[in-house]
Protein backbone atom coordinates (compact mmCIF):
# COMPACT_ATOMS: atom_id res chain seq x y z
CA UNK A 1 0.00 0.00 0.00
CA UNK A 2 1.59 3.30 -1.02
CA UNK A 3 2.27 5.96 1.56
CA UNK A 4 -0.33 8.37 0.14
CA UNK A 5 -3.09 5.79 0.41
CA UNK A 6 -2.15 5.10 4.02
CA UNK A 7 -2.26 8.79 4.87
CA UNK A 8 -5.63 9.12 3.15
CA UNK A 9 -7.09 6.17 5.08
CA UNK A 10 -5.78 7.57 8.35
CA UNK A 11 -7.26 11.02 7.62
CA UNK A 12 -10.67 9.64 6.66
CA UNK A 13 -10.65 7.43 9.75
CA UNK A 14 -9.78 10.37 11.99
CA UNK A 15 -12.60 12.42 10.47
CA UNK A 16 -15.10 9.61 11.02
CA UNK A 17 -13.84 8.98 14.54
CA UNK A 18 -13.62 12.50 15.90
CA UNK A 19 -15.48 14.95 13.63
CA UNK A 20 -18.67 13.25 12.51
CA UNK A 21 -21.56 13.64 14.96
CA UNK A 22 -24.25 12.06 12.81
CA UNK A 23 -25.38 8.53 13.39
CA UNK A 24 -26.50 5.80 11.06
CA UNK A 25 -28.80 3.10 12.42
CA UNK A 26 -26.92 -0.15 13.23
CA UNK A 27 -23.56 1.34 12.10
CA UNK A 28 -21.03 2.94 14.43
CA UNK A 29 -19.09 5.49 12.42
CA UNK A 30 -16.57 5.90 15.22
CA UNK A 31 -15.73 2.18 15.03
CA UNK A 32 -15.30 2.38 11.25
CA UNK A 33 -13.08 5.42 11.75
CA UNK A 34 -10.93 3.56 14.26
CA UNK A 35 -10.55 0.61 11.89
CA UNK A 36 -9.52 2.92 9.04
CA UNK A 37 -6.99 4.64 11.27
CA UNK A 38 -5.46 1.30 12.29
CA UNK A 39 -5.28 0.15 8.66
CA UNK A 40 -3.67 3.47 7.72
CA UNK A 41 -0.99 3.16 10.43
CA UNK A 42 -0.21 -0.45 9.45
CA UNK A 43 0.03 0.61 5.80
CA UNK A 44 2.42 3.43 6.72
CA UNK A 45 4.68 1.06 8.64
CA UNK A 46 4.76 -1.38 5.72
CA UNK A 47 5.40 1.47 3.27
CA UNK A 48 8.32 2.83 5.30
CA UNK A 49 9.75 -0.68 5.65
CA UNK A 50 9.60 -1.39 1.90
CA UNK A 51 10.94 2.08 1.02
CA UNK A 52 14.01 1.59 3.20
CA UNK A 53 14.69 -1.87 1.77
CA UNK A 54 14.35 -0.74 -1.84
CA UNK A 55 16.36 2.44 -1.39
CA UNK A 56 19.27 0.48 0.11
CA UNK A 57 19.25 -1.96 -2.83
CA UNK A 58 19.00 0.79 -5.44
CA UNK A 59 22.00 2.67 -4.09
CA UNK A 60 24.08 -0.50 -3.90
CA UNK A 61 24.67 -0.17 -0.19
CA UNK A 62 24.43 -3.83 0.53
CA UNK A 63 26.39 -4.47 3.69
CA UNK A 64 29.32 -6.72 3.02
CA UNK A 65 32.31 -7.69 5.07
CA UNK A 66 35.40 -5.77 4.04
CA UNK A 67 38.92 -6.70 4.93
CA UNK A 68 41.87 -4.38 4.81
CA UNK A 69 45.07 -6.02 3.66
CA UNK A 70 48.26 -4.11 4.33
CA UNK A 71 50.97 -4.50 1.73
CA UNK A 72 54.64 -3.81 1.93
CA UNK A 73 55.24 -0.55 0.02
CA UNK A 74 58.63 -1.84 -1.16
CA UNK A 75 57.28 -5.10 -2.51
CA UNK A 76 57.73 -5.44 -6.27
CA UNK A 77 55.66 -7.68 -8.43
CA UNK A 78 57.23 -8.94 -11.63
CA UNK A 79 55.05 -10.58 -14.21
CA UNK A 80 56.86 -12.34 -17.02
CA UNK A 81 54.99 -12.92 -20.23
CA UNK A 82 55.94 -14.81 -23.31
CA UNK A 83 55.72 -12.34 -26.20
CA UNK A 84 55.06 -15.22 -28.66
CA UNK A 85 52.20 -16.81 -26.73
Amino acid sequence: MPLGTSLFLFAVGAILRFAVADSVPDIKLSAIGLILMIVGVVGMVISFFTMTLWSRDRRGEVVRERRVVERDPYERRVVERDPYA
